[in-house]
């Protein structure tokens, strides 16, 4: 099934089933407000949204309406957890590579992971508001997991029955600003703004044979301005599949239902299929011409992310997204 949130019933939105068209939708009145409320007790929960969404697939459900992506919050308004990985190891290498460092070997055994900002999302369709083009505005393309609740200490074949959902994240990142956070040895923190995340969330049997091993095995294509911008392979050279990084995330703590666990930015050892962020393709550009040429993004500019199945089918709706200066205080 597919979920996902209207921008209504306050700050947490209003639960959805949306048809696998990405078309039709009917709120999930009578079995859950929100979606927050669903994974608290999705194994109650989850078997009436699914007869629901069955319902909707067939064409006989009251109180069904066409769906406009405008009035979509993101699926998770607000999460209690976001913790992100860099799974893809091609991207560390090449950005270690540019600076002249080695990728340590512990990196091939223990995932980098950080807590990300999970107070508030934006919808698909919102803009990203930033104070200034110097802060170096990028994106980031990446999948995303969601759990139910997760023990601590699970392993990664315990973990991989926690993921209840996929979908997709904007990871917005200010890069000029990464250097000096990450030069006091205590992490992101303005350079981490809010990230959005796609129109709805699917469970994993609506990706049915692209999801194998906890891994999503398609492409992730990124459009700027309406251009190509990178379409890597998301099931191949991930060096971590998402039941690991689950398990890595719950090795000293419980994961409360909600959480939201990232890939990290797909990247493959083959430059030809292109980037999911403007750091990797400026890495590129350095390691093979001495410099970068392509600038960071510009107020006006459009972001695109989509993943397509292999009929070219929409699984999760685009997230697109203006740039705009934020309103100072």
């Amino acid at each position: 099934m597919k979920l996902g949130s209207l921008k209504e019933g306050g700050r947490d939105g209003t639960l959805i089933v949306v048809s696998r068209d990405l078309t039709r939708a009917v709120r999930a009145t009578g079995i859950a407000a929100t979606l927050q409320q669903a994974l608290e007790d999705w194994s109650n929960l989850a078997p009436r949204l699914n007869a629901l969404s069955e319902q909707l697939n067939a064409g006989a459900v009251d109180g069904e309406f066409a769906l406009e992506m405008e009035a979509l919050a993101a699926p998770l308004p607000r999460a209690y957890e976001f913790v992100d990985g860099s799974a893809y190891l091609p991207h560390v290498a090449r950005v270690r590579k540019a600076r002249g460092a080695e990728v340590p070997e512990s990196f091939y055994t223990d995932p980098l992971m950080y807590q990300a900002t999970s107070a508030g999302f934006y919808g698909p369709r919102d803009a990203v508001k930033v104070v200034s083009e110097d802060y170096g505005i990028d994106l980031e393309a990446e999948i995303v997991v969601i759990t139910d609740d997760v023990p601590m200490a699970a392993t990664p074949e315990q973990a991989a029955g926690h993921i209840q959902l996929v979908g997709l994240v904007n990871d917005v990142s200010l890069r000029n600003l990464i250097p000096g956070e990450l030069a006091k040895g205590f992490g992101f923190l303005q350079s981490k703004p809010r990230s959005a995340l796609s129109p709805v969330f699917v469970t994993p049997d609506e990706l049915g044979a692209a999801w194998q091993d906890s891994k999503l095995h398609l492409p992730l294509v990124t459009h700027i301005n309406g251009k190509w911008f990178g379409a890597p392979e998301a099931g191949v050279d991930m060096q971590f599949n998402f039941a690991q990084l689950v398990a890595h995330a719950a090795k000293t703590r419980p994961l409360s239902a909600g959480a939201i666990v990232g890939s990290g930015t797909i990247a493959n050892e083959d430059t030809t299929l292109g980037a999911s962020c403007f750091a990797e393709q400026r890495t590129v550009e350095a390691l093979r011409d001495g410099k970068p040429s392509t600038p960071f993004m510009s107020f006006g500019d459009v972001v695109r992310i989509e993943m397509l199945d292999r009929d070219g089918v929409s699984i999760f709706g685009a997230i697109e997204q203006r740039i705009e200066q934020a309103d100072q205080a």
